[in-house]
C-alpha cells in the first residue's frame, strides 16, 4: 500500500513494468552487468519496442505525448534492479525525448523524436568539465560558426554514457566569456563525430553507461544541430534553465527512490529469514524500529517524487519543488540505504548480496544533477530569502 495513488493507466504501466523486469532483468543478470560494467543493449531494445522510450514524445511523432509521470514510474522500477538499464532510458525518454519536445527546432523533431519512440535514441549530456560543474555559464567548450558548420573544441566531463549514446547534446560557449549566459549555445554532437576522444573513467558505482572524459578536437556539425535552430544561436542558458533542469531533478530523485525501495524490499524479507538466538532478527525491537523507519522515509520520498512529478506534468511553475524533492529524496533514501546495509551486517557488504551495489549507486545520487547544497541554493533563491540584510533605517529622533 502506498499514499499515492496512480490513475488506473498508470497502475497497468507499473504492473507491466514489472512483470517485464521480473523476465528480461532478473537479479542474476543485473549483478553480472554491474560486475562486467555492461551495457544490455537488447533490453533497452525491448523498453522501445514496447513504446516506454516514447512516453515522452508527442503523439504527432509516434510517441504516447508528455506523460512525466508515467516515465518516473518506469525510471523507479528500472533502477530498483539495474542502473545500467535505467540510466540509458532516462538517457532517451528525458534527454533526448522531453528536451528535444521543449525546445527542439521543428526539423530536429521530425528527424529524432520518431527515434526516440521507436528505437530508443540516446542522448548524453555534455555540461560538466574539467573545472566547470555547477556554474555551468563558465563552460569553456567553444563553438564557432564558419558557414553551414559549427566547429566545436574543448573537452567535457562526466559525461554519462557518452559511448552508448547517439548524440552529445552539449552546452558551449558561443561568444565571449564576459557575457556569461548571454552567450551559450545547446549543439548535439554525434558521438561517432571526428575529433572526439573518449577517456573512460573508474567510478565506484552507475556501472553500464560508462562515465567519459571527452575531448572536442574542432568537430564540425551542421548548422541544423544547434539545438532550437537557428533562433537557438546564444540562447542555451534559457533553454536549459526552463522545464528540462526542473524534469532532470525528479528522474535523479526516481532513481534514488527505486535503490531505496529495493534496499528496504531486501532488508525486510532478509530480516524475516536471518535466524540469531534462535529466533528471526525482524523480532528485535532494534531492528524493526530501523525498518520501520526505513518504510516511513520511503512513502515520504515517494510522496515528495511523484507530487514534483504530477506539478511539472501539468506545467505548474515547480523550481523550487523540484529542488525539495530533489535535495530530500536522494539524501533521505542514501540515509535508508545504509541502514538497510546496516541491518544486514557483514552480508550487506558482500557481492553476494545485491546490497553492495544498493550502496555502491546511492552513494552519488546527492551530488549527480545538481549536488544537495546546490539545491538548498535554489530552494533560497526561489522562495526569496533574501541575499542581503535590508538597509539600515534612520533612527528617529523625539
Amino acid at each position: 500500500m502506498s499514499m499515492v495513488e496512480f490513475t488506473s493507466e498508470q497502475q497497468m504501466l507499473r504492473d507491466m513494468v514489472r512483470r517485464f523486469v521480473d523476465k528480461e532483468m532478473p537479479r542474476s543478470l543485473a549483478k553480472a552487468w554491474d560486475r562486467e560494467d555492461h551495457f544490455p543493449r537488447e533490453v533497452h531494445d525491448q523498453l522501445a519496442a514496447l513504446g516506454l522510450t516514447g512516453l515522452t514524445v508527442p503523439e504527432a511523432f509516434g510517441g504516447a505525448g508528455r506523460e512525466v509521470v508515467s516515465t518516473i514510474i518506469v525510471i523507479e522500477e528500472l533502477c530498483a534492479r539495474s542502473m545500467a538499464v535505467g540510466c540509458a532510458y532516462i538517457q532517451s525518454a528525458c534527454y533526448a525525448g522531453l528536451n528535444l519536445t521543449e525546445v527542439g527546432s521543428p526539423e530536429q523533431k521530425a528527424d529524432i523524436l520518431p527515434k526516440v519512440a521507436s528505437e530508443g535514441l540516446m542522448f548524453a549530456y555534455g555540461f560538466s568539465e574539467p573545472d566547470v560543474g555547477a556554474d555551468i555559464a563558465s563552460v569553456r567548450t567553444t563553438a564557432r560558426r564558419e558557414g553551414d558548420e559549427v566547429v566545436i573544441s574543448g573537452a567535457k566531463r562526466f559525461c554519462s554514457g557518452a559511448r552508448i549514446a547517439d548524440y552529445i547534446y552539449a552546452i558551449v560557449r558561443s561568444g565571449e566569456p564576459e557575457a556569461r549566459h548571454k552567450n551559450l549555445s545547446l549543439v548535439l554532437i554525434p558521438t561517432d563525430a571526428p575529433g572526439l576522444t573518449f577517456t573512460a573513467q573508474e567510478t565506484l558505482g552507475l556501472k553500464g553507461g560508462g562515465a567519459f572524459d571527452v575531448a572536442i578536437d574542432a568537430v564540425r556539425v551542421p548548422a541544423a544541430n544547434i539545438v532550437g535552430g537557428e533562433a537557438g544561436w546564444n540562447q542555451g542558458w534559457s533553454m536549459l534553465a526552463g522545464p528540462g533542469l526542473d524534469i532532470e531533478k525528479i528522474e535523479v530523485a526516481a532513481m534514488a527512490l527505486g535503490i531505496a525501495r529495493a534496499a528496504v524490499d531486501d532488508a525486510w524479507a532478509y530480516a524475516q529469514e536471518r535466524v540469531q538466538f534462535g529466533k528471526p532478527i525482524c523480532t528485535i525491537q532494534s531492528i524493526r524500529h530501523m525498518l520501520a523507519d526505513a518504510r516511513t522515509k520511503l512513502e515520504a520520498c515517494r510522496l515528495m517524487t511523484y507530487g514534483a512529478a504530477r506539478m511539472v506534468e501539468a506545467h505548474k511553475p515547480a523550481g523550487a519543488e523540484t529542488s525539495m524533492a530533489k535535495l530530500f529524496v536522494c539524501d533521505t533514501a542514501r540515509d535508508i540505504v545504509l541502514a538497510c546495509q546496516q541491518i544486514m551486517g557483514a552480508y550487506g557488504y558482500v557481492g553476494d548480496f545485491d546490497m553492495e551495489r544498493y550502496v555502491r549507486d546511492i552513494l552519488v545520487m546527492p551530488i549527480l544533477g545538481g549536488s544537495s547544497a546546490i539545491q538548498r541554493n535554489n530552494i533560497a533563491n526561489r522562495l526569496g530569502l533574501p541575499r542581503q540584510p535590508p538597509p539600515a533605517r534612520p533612527m528617529r529622533v523625539a
